[in-house]
């Protein structure tokens, strides 16, 4: 009873636009300080979506998670407003600088208004950092050059990822977490309850922690049977600092989960049960427990829950005398 998470599509999209538009500013923060410290963010910003679309629908080009327009004002006054032209690309490619150039002066011959075009290279690529694009042919220079983010930069991190109060500190470490797990559901288990605990330890308003729980879970996607004890881990962690986030949010999580385990059989189904069982007695579970239980055998299962009632211990189950498998 196995899954395999490469078959499991990660959904990248869904989650960094969520991020972004729930906490714009904190990006900007996080991603490009110097363009944060120039914004008046008293006078607030306006996401243009469909404006953007009608710019460059004509010009797909390059697979990209994102790409947003925002307008915005600058703290000098000299103008009005501006706008902020942003990409999230997903994969190294050639023409991805000229398609900034191209989108940058689509935007500004459209509404004549000045543009800042900046991107986040979201790529497995370390060396691939486009910044420019131009010519200069006839004594007449073309081009443009913009600010980047890479995340693979952040990799090396972690520690730091996990102090920093921006809560795009944990977008990243959950980006680069969901890549570097692919093939490993017990390592995206363990990275994507750390971030979870990590998120509850913030001390955010109920919104905030509830958009970001929104993100974790779109991007690091899970096999049934460790999803349904993730999110009772998320419930019962929640209870136990008296927080009010078992939302129906966490419970349809949890309701869907299981669900879902039982219509892969009722071997799956006693699987989530003592998985159940053990959180209820001794609380969030390990990953290592979790892929046991995922793999045993239907004998060991039915054996494992004649015991949690009345053992002393986790380890008093695992532990023991290996129940027959005849």
């Amino acid at each position: 009873m196995t899954t395999d998470i490469a078959a499991i599509p990660d959904n990248y999209d869904t989650p960094w636009k969520e991020a972004i538009e729930h906490h714009f500013p904190e990006f900007m923060a996080f991603y490009f300080p110097q363009a944060h410290s120039q914004i008046d963010w008293q006078k607030g910003y306006i996401f243009l979506d469909q404006e953007l679309q009608a710019v460059v629908q004509d010009a797909e080009l390059g697979k990209r998670f994102v790409d947003k327009l925002v307008q915005v004002n600058r703290l000098s006054g000299q103008e009005d407003w501006i706008y902020i032209h942003l990409e999230v690309q997903g994969s190294a490619q050639a023409e991805f600088a000229e398609r900034m150039f191209v989108y940058n002066y689509r935007i500004y011959d459209r509404y004549h208004r000045p543009v800042a075009s900046m991107a986040v290279l979201a790529d497995d690529t370390p060396s691939w950092k486009p910044q420019e694009f131009g010519y200069d042919v006839l004594d007449c220079q073309m081009g443009i050059r913009f600010p980047i983010a890479k995340l693979l930069d952040y990799a090396d991190r972690a520690e730091s990822l996990e102090n920093d109060p921006n809560p795009f500190a944990l977008v990243t470490l959950a980006h680069l977490q969901t890549r570097a797990t692919r093939t490993d559901p017990q390592a995206r288990f363990a990275a994507k309850w750390r971030l979870i605990q990590l998120l509850f330890r913030r001390g955010w308003a109920r919104q905030s922690i509830l958009d970001l729980l929104y993100v974790l879970d779109w991007m690091m996607k899970l096999p049934d049977y460790l999803s349904v004890q993730l999110w009772q881990n998320v419930a019962n962690l929640a209870q136990e600092k008296k927080m009010a986030y078992v939302s129906s949010f966490e419970r349809i999580a949890i309701e869907k989960g299981m669900q879902a385990g039982m219509q892969q059989g009722m071997q799956q189904g006693e699987a989530l049960a003592l998985q159940k069982l053990l959180t209820k007695r001794f609380g969030a579970i390990s990953a290592d427990t979790v892929g046991k239980i995922a793999t045993a055998s239907p004998e060991q299962l039915d054996a494992w829950l004649d015991l949690v009632l009345d053992a002393p211990s986790l380890s008093a189950i695992f532990e023991g005398t290996p129940p027959s498998t005849h």
